[in-house]
């Protein structure tokens, strides 16, 4: 993998005051139900590497509750507080509620860096937090060299460059595969502290409507320990199902897709594996009838074992698995759930 040359974002002219004492606001994100979603765990220990003490901020009505979860289920020495607001209005993270939220948060001299996972609320919202402070985030970072030098992928993950930040506030997003998730255990000694509300004048306007989601018993993809994936050389939506859902079932996988897959019509769009989908890495990486475009190879690399199943011996898939096997996916498949079946 190649490495890219140095950058750096230059200072702002904002938060002049010493940062000596300074703290993480870190973002933990939560389910409907009010559990903890996973990548806000691996946010958690790349918060943790910063060296700073570490305040956790939790919005929506399930904060509360799911505060104390986090007390008693993770094991953070540098977590210090946890900052929570059971206002309805943050339930659906709309980010003209949530990001000035933040800004007020970080307005506050003691914190140097803001950190969340590159999830689609974080990616929604840090943007408009960098505007409102007039910061430039640091997005989908994969290791922290030190408090202000960071390592992220670019051009498809094909280089990496290091950037050097000497803003006095960082805004940093973390792709969770690239850390693992902070230890379990509890954390007594951290303090829960309502946040005070901010002035109604500084959000925007807006309503929650609805949401339409597709509902599915299966592993959630960007939390499944494996993954089945299909590609364009499934034909339709039919036979990627035919194709799949076995396989899936009998591995207990979460199923994912190529873009080509989802342009398709193949599956939803929430499936679609890649840099334009989610990242994963997963235990377990099954690729069947996927090529291996540059776009797709991105967001799935870093799983720990990668099965490329193709009937294509040139297909750049091969290059990046650790088992390849070239056939008929029609015949092949089949096959497996049957061998796997009868284990």
């Amino acid at each position: 993998m190649l490495r890219a040359l140095r950058f750096q974002i230059p200072t702002a002219k904002l938060f002049t005051k010493s940062q000596r004492f300074a703290s993480t606001l870190t973002f933990i994100e939560t389910s409907k139900d009010g559990n903890l979603v996973s990548s806000s765990l691996n946010a958690l220990t790349a918060a943790a590497q910063l060296g700073n003490p570490i305040h956790a901020v939790i919005l929506g009505s399930h904060a509360s509750t799911a505060a104390n979860i986090l007390k008693s289920s993770v094991q953070c020495e540098k977590l210090t507080k946890i900052l929570v607001s059971d206002n309805i209005g943050f339930d659906h993270y709309l980010p003209e509620k949530v990001a000035p939220l933040f800004a007020h948060l970080l307005k506050n001299d003691e914190y140097s860096h803001f950190v969340s996972a590159s999830s689609t609320v974080g990616k929604t919202n840090l943007p408009r937090l960098g505007a409102l402070l007039d910061l430039q985030p640091i997005n989908d970072i994969i290791k922290i060299l030190d408090s202000r030098t960071f390592s992220r992928p670019i051009y498809a993950g094909n280089a990496i460059a290091t950037v050097q930040c000497s803003q006095p506030k960082k805004l940093i997003s973390i792709r969770a595969s690239a850390f693992e998730p902070i230890t379990q255990g509890s954390t007594d000694s951290a303090v829960i502290e309502e946040i005070q509300q901010i002035e109604p004048e500084t959000f925007i306007d807006v309503k929650w409507e609805g949401e339409t989601l597709m509902k599915s018993e299966r592993p959630e993809l960007g939390s499944a320990s494996r993954v089945v994936t299909g590609g364009r050389a499934l034909k339709d939506k039919e036979t990627f199902e035919k194709i799949l859902v076995p396989l899936a079932d009998v591995l207990n996988a979460g199923i994912g897709a190529t873009r080509a897959a989802v342009d398709n019509g193949f599956c939803d769009n929430s499936l679609q594996v890649g840099q334009t989908g989610k990242v994963v890495a997963p235990d377990l990486y099954v690729a069947i009838g996927v090529s291996g475009a540059i776009q797709h190879l991105a967001g799935m690399k870093d799983s720990k074992v990668i099965v490329a199943i193709n009937n294509d011996p040139e297909a750049p898939v091969f290059k990046v698995a650790d088992y390849s096997l070239e056939g008929d996916a029609y015949e092949v498949v089949p096959e497996l759930v049957r061998r796997l079946k009868e284990m």
